[in-house]
C-alpha cells in the first residue's frame, strides 16, 4: 500500500525553513508542528487543508504531542514546557525544565507532561515528568542522548529513545520507578512509536534498521532496513502500516509489517518531520515545497507531480 501525492498545503515563511515535531490533535482535528528555524508552532486544519495560524514564542521549538483538546511544545532555546489550549490556541502554563529538552509525551487522563532533556556541559541528559494540574515533578538522569518517548496505552509506562548506547529506556509513570534498558541491535535509536494492540514498539535507528520490540519484554521481534537516517516515525492503527521519515535522500519509507514489504515516496532533502492524520494521510512538512506535502495511503496508482492546494 504505498503513499500518493494529495497536494501541498502552504506554510509562511517555510520555504528554505527547518521544522521539527509534529502531531494531530483529535478533538480540534487540528496537526501543530514546530517551526523551529522561527521560533514558533505552526497550526494547519486538515478538514480545509489550510494553514490556520502561526504562533510566537517558543525558542527553538522541538517536540510537539497532542491529545485531549491539549497540546505541549518543548522550547530548546529556553529550556521551557509550554502547555497549550489546542481550540483557543492560548497559552495555560509554562514550565521550566532541564537543559534542551527535546522528545515530548502527553499522558492526557493522568495530566502528565513527559520532556527528555538532552541537557548540556553543565547539566547531563535527563528525563522528567510534571504534573499539568499541581506542577509536581520526578525526574532521572539519563544514559545518553534522549529522543523520541511515546507512553503505553494505560499512561503506565513511558519508552524512550536513547541515541547512545542505542537503546529502548523504559520507566514507570509517573515518579520514573522501575527503570529498564531494552538494548537495540542498531546503533543510534531515533523515531519510535508504539502500536498499543500488538504491544510492539518500533524504533527507527540512524544504523539503517527498523526495530520491533515487544512492548511487555523488549524482545526483538523483527528488524527491516532503511536507506539512511531516520527521524519521524509513525504507526498507523487504522492500516497497520509504519512511515519513516529519511531526512537524506528525502523519502518515506513505508513498512508493512505483516508482510515485511518496503514501499518508498520520494519527498526532499531536509524534510525528517512528519505527522499522522487519521485515518489515512501522512502529513511531510518540506521547507523545499514551502510547507507541507498531503499524502494518503491507497492501492491506486500514485499521481504524477505536486501541487499547490488554492
Amino acid at each position: 500500500m504505498p503513499l500518493q501525492l494529495v497536494g501541498v498545503i502552504e506554510i509562511p515563511g517555510a520555504t528554505g525553513s527547518a521544522f521539527d515535531h509534529g502531531a494531530f490533535e483529535p478533538q480540534t482535528a487540528r496537526v501543530f508542528v514546530a517551526h523551529t528555524a522561527l521560533n514558533g508552532i505552526e497550526v494547519i486544519d486538515p478538514q480545509t487543508r489550510r494553514h490556520v495560524a502561526s504562533l510566537d514564542g517558543f525558542p527553538e521549538a522541538a517536540g510537539v504531542v497532542a491529545d485531549a483538546g491539549q497540546v505541549l511544545v518543548t522550547n530548546r532555546g529556553s529550556a521551557e514546557l509550554v502547555w497549550l489550549d489546542a481550540a483557543t490556541l492560548k497559552e495555560k502554563a509554562r514550565f521550566r525544565t532541564a537543559p534542551r529538552p527535546n522528545g515530548v509525551a502527553i499522558v492526557a487522563q493522568s495530566h502528565l507532561a513527559v520532556a527528555a532533556c538532552i541537557g548540556d556541559q553543565q547539566h547531563g541528559p535527563e528525563l522528567q515528568v510534571i504534573d499539568l494540574a499541581t506542577g509536581q515533578r520526578w525526574a532521572i538522569p539519563l544514559p545518553g542522548r534522549p529522543r523520541w518517548c511515546v507512553p503505553d496505552a494505560s499512561g503506565e509506562r513511558i519508552f524512550l529513545a536513547i541515541r547512545d548506547p542505542s537503546m529502548v529506556l523504559v520507566a514507570r509513570l509517573p515518579d520514573l520507578g522501575d527503570v529498564r534498558h531494552w538494548p537495540l541491535p542498531s546503533p543510534g535509536a531515533h523515531g519510535l512509536d508504539i502500536d498499543h494492540r500488538a504491544g510492539c514498539l518500533y524504533a527507527a535507528c540512524d544504523g539503517g534498521a527498523l526495530v520491533a520490540l515487544s512492548a511487555a519484554t523488549g524482545e526483538l521481534r523483527a528488524e527491516w532496513p532503511l536507506a539512511g537516517s531516520p527521524d519521524a516515525t509513525f504507526f498507523n492503527p487504522m492500516s497497520g502500516l509504519v512511515h519513516v521519515a529519511i531526512e537524506e535522500p528525502g523519502q518515506i519509507e513505508t513498512i508493512d509489517p505483516r508482510s515485511a514489504t518496503t514501499t518508498c515516496f520520494t519527498t526532499a532533502a531536509d524534510a525528517p518531520t512528519t505527522a499522522l492524520v487519521p485515518p489515512d494521510h501522512l502529513y511531510v512538512f518540506s521547507p523545499y515545497h514551502g510547507g507541507v506535502l498531503d499524502l494518503i495511503e491507497t492501492t491506486g496508482t500514485p499521481h504524477s507531480g505536486i501541487y499547490k492546494a488554492e
